[in-house]
């Protein structure tokens, strides 16, 4: 067995988000394999694997990124398509998960210092594996990297064949803000919703993954074991639009989903579950719909967008994920146009701000002469529509958005 570091995962790329679960033990698997322990994963990943030569195996710890390992294997982060390529079974490179298996190419040197060999170990094709042992919790310095487009032609692996991006994945799913235009009780009753009415843990008010609680329907209501149910909460009540300032006519309640839920017993009339994944605290009174596993929606960034844009069909950022007044890249907002005004999934808005600025100088701001203009501030991607409404993630901004900002086609 060849000793090499076990590398410490680097936090980069927060759009390549690794999920923290468990990594289990395995007992050593025949000479020339590796057995992977048997985990938690969205991916159906190879339970045994043979290095092959020239690449050299990675298990993948919390933290960890395709940025971050792109940047200590390959000496460059933005080679990360890299990694992936040899990995096939990662179907959206926005997720990896602990204790999953991924191969890398051996034949570029680490970057990480010598100092901390000893904390880490190479798998070498033909030799029977061990135990893998756990990872340092000392973040590791790394040396200047090295930029792939030096290396030979052969070793470029220049990515002809790129993977669209993928805009919406499952976490995103599971923060998801949506406007119920009727009110939140009026949407529970259309979905049946139950309600999450105690906890293992009495005097508990706030539960996360892996956590038990308790619904008030069972096998009165249907219920089997292993149905998954998708944990809804009402953030706004009666949101109002950024232009009504005397607050006279409400849109809805704001919901969102806050996680997902797994049924583990079931009674006569009510039910044992177990919180699968949350994002945000889940809380007695919560309600539960029934939940089914949602797509990955890719993006097609828009290239036809130009400074000052000319406005077609324009609509308006009314709600920002946990009623934020300020957001930016990576997070959901809600707008004011919906499926009436021929919104899709998949469509991408251009977000933009108005500005006016003068062309004459003038002490006297009534006299002074003023243009008007709009600039971009970055580009959302629709993922939920709604008839009048609908949930958008920004997948690119330059810089912060605001509620009354303007989105166009």
């Amino acid at each position: 067995m060849v000793l090499h570091k076990w590398l410490r995962p680097l936090a980069v790329a927060p759009w390549l988000t690794v999920l923290t679960l468990g990594l289990a033990a395995q007992d050593a698997p025949p000479a020339g394999a590796v057995k992977v322990a048997e985990h938690q994963s969205r991916w159906v990943y190879p339970k045994e694997i043979t290095v092959p030569e020239g690449q050299r195996l990675h298990i993948v710890q919390k933290g960890d990124t395709f940025w971050g390992l792109g940047a200590r294997y390959l000496g460059n982060a933005r080679a990360w398509p890299q990694i992936w390529e040899l990995n096939p079974w990662v179907k959206d490179s926005h997720w990896i998960y602990p204790g999953d298996p991924l191969l890398v190419d051996g034949s570029r040197k680490p970057i990480a210092k010598a100092d901390l060999a000893a904390e880490v170990q190479e798998v070498t094709p033909g030799a029977p594996s061990a135990p893998i042992p756990a990872p340092s919790h000392e973040m590791t310095e790394l040396t200047a990297p090295q930029d792939v487009t030096q290396l030979p032609p052969d070793r470029r692996r220049v990515e002809s064949k790129q993977r669209e991006e993928m805009g919406f994945g499952f976490q995103d799913f599971i923060q998801l803000p949506y406007l119920a235009p009727k009110g939140s009780d009026a949407l529970f009753r259309e979905l049946g919703a139950l309600s999450i009415t105690g906890t293992k843990h009495q005097g508990r008010t706030h539960m996360g993954d892996g956590e038990i609680v308790y619904l008030n329907g069972g096998q009165d209501k249907g219920l089997k074991v292993g149905d998954r149910f998708l944990i809804l909460q009402v953030r706004s009540k009666e949101l109002f639009h950024p232009t009504d300032l005397q607050r006279r006519h409400s849109l809805g309640d704001v919901v969102q989903q806050v996680g997902v839920l797994r049924v583990t017993t079931v009674l006569p009339k009510g039910s044992v579950a177990v919180i699968e994944r949350s994002m945000d605290g889940v809380r007695i009174g919560d309600r539960v719909a029934p939940f089914t596993e949602p797509a990955n929606i890719p993006v097609k960034l828009r290239t036809d967008i130009t400074e000052p844009m000319p406005i077609k069909d324009l609509g308006m950022v009314i709600y920002a994920r946990d009623n934020h007044g300020i957001t930016a890249q990576g997070e959901l907002v809600i707008i004011d146009k919906g499926s009436a005004d021929g919104l899709q999934v998949g469509d991408v808005m251009v977000g933009l701000r108005k500005r006016t600025f003068p062309i004459t100088e003038s002490r006297n701001a009534k006299d002074a002469l003023t243009e008007k203009t709009n600039y971009i501030l970055g580009q959302l991607l629709v993922v939920r529509v709604g008839e009048t409404t609908s949930t958008c993630r920004i997948v690119r901004s330059s810089e912060e958005i605001v509620l009354g900002d303007l989105v166009t086609r």
